[in-house]
């Protein structure tokens, strides 16, 4: 097939970046010991079919550590969404559903200007429930458990020393957000600090708001760990608790839970609770359901794996996920 390539050099990797222009070209950081890496090659093949546009290119991460380092590979299956030799999006994990919809969202032909024009429409929707999912947002690198950076290790420390109550969002987790959040704050560095959806700014700006002390009266007062669990719950209609994200479970029970999820076709948000330990042990009291994961919808538990698996089973997964039963 030829939209089917392997790169074994970097050399070879920007020849196909270049030959690719403006088409979409799919890069699979991959690994041979990796069985999942063998499974996402057999969904590549079956896209590659259909997207004869797109080039799609498998690379060994190890054989090739000069393009892994440059793109901070630090596992595998991951993916790289390239267009006119520059990143575009990123894709962690063996995650075949969203392998598929990113491929067919970037891979656009037709009228290039009015789906760019809609793709950026639905990222600025996606920005901005993201920076309304908690009184006070913080965009970083890692988490507020492990941040990945110094500034983000800063921030987060500052923010815990004036008993600011915030949710955090890691931006190495999502290439789309990371880059798109730099567009639609006008704001070209991280971290990002979010109030009531509006842009208080970076880790300077937050170190002058301590300093003269206006910093409890810019950013929300500490709110009790109910009302926060309220506030998460009802991020979206349809909420699923889990280890690990959309993109890539952590245990077993969220893989499953994943696999029937993206089998119903309804749209439903992701919160990963080891990212967030106060909310890991706080829900398991608030909903009486001592296990990972729980679903709810429309801010009421429906239940963990087994729940989920009997309303598949019964053919009402659907109607419940909707909020019709």
């Amino acid at each position: 097939m030829a939209n089917l390539v392997e790169a074994t050099s970097q050399q070879q990797f920007e020849d196909f970046l270049a030959k690719a222009g403006q088409c979409l070209t799919v890069v699979h950081f991959q690994a041979a010991w990796a069985p999942q890496c063998g499974q996402m090659n057999e969904a590549m093949a079956e896209l590659a079919k259909e997207h004869k546009h797109t080039t799609f290119v498998k690379l060994e991460a190890e054989a090739v550590p000069e393009v892994s380092e440059k793109y901070e590979i630090s596992s595998v299956p991951t993916f790289v969404f390239f267009k006119g030799g520059e990143k575009v999006d990123r894709l962690d994990g063996a995650h075949v559903p969203e392998l598929t919809k990113k491929v067919q969202r970037l891979a656009v032909t037709g009228s290039p200007g009015g789906a760019a024009e809609n793709s950026a429409t639905d990222l600025n929707q996606r920005l901005k429930k993201l920076i309304n999912a908690a009184p006070c947002m913080l965009f970083m690198k890692g988490s507020a458990q492990e941040p990945r950076c110094g500034f983000s290790r800063q921030i987060v420390a500052l923010l815990k020393e004036h008993n600011i109550q915030f949710s955090s969002f890691d931006i190495l987790s999502d290439e789309e957000v990371r880059q798109g959040l730099k567009t639609y704050s006008n704001w070209p560095t991280y971290p990002q600090l979010y109030v009531n959806g509006e842009l208080v700014g970076g880790l300077d700006i937050v170190k002058e708001l301590a300093e003269s002390g206006e910093l409890e009266n810019t950013c929300p007062k500490t709110v009790t760990l109910e009302h926060r669990l309220k506030t998460i719950i009802n991020q979206s209609p349809v909420m699923l608790f889990m280890k690990g994200n959309k993109e890539g479970a952590r245990c077993g029970f969220s893989r499953q839970i994943l696999e029937i999820m993206n089998g119903t076709g309804v749209d439903y948000d992701t919160f990963d609770i080891l990212q967030d330990e106060e909310v890991r042990q706080g829900l398991k009291t608030y909903s009486n359901w001592p296990t990972y994961p729980q679903l709810y919808v429309k801010g009421e538990l429906i239940g963990g794996l087994d729940i989920v698996k009997e309303l598949k089973e019964s053919g009402d997964l659907v109607s419940v996920l909707k909020g019709e039963s």
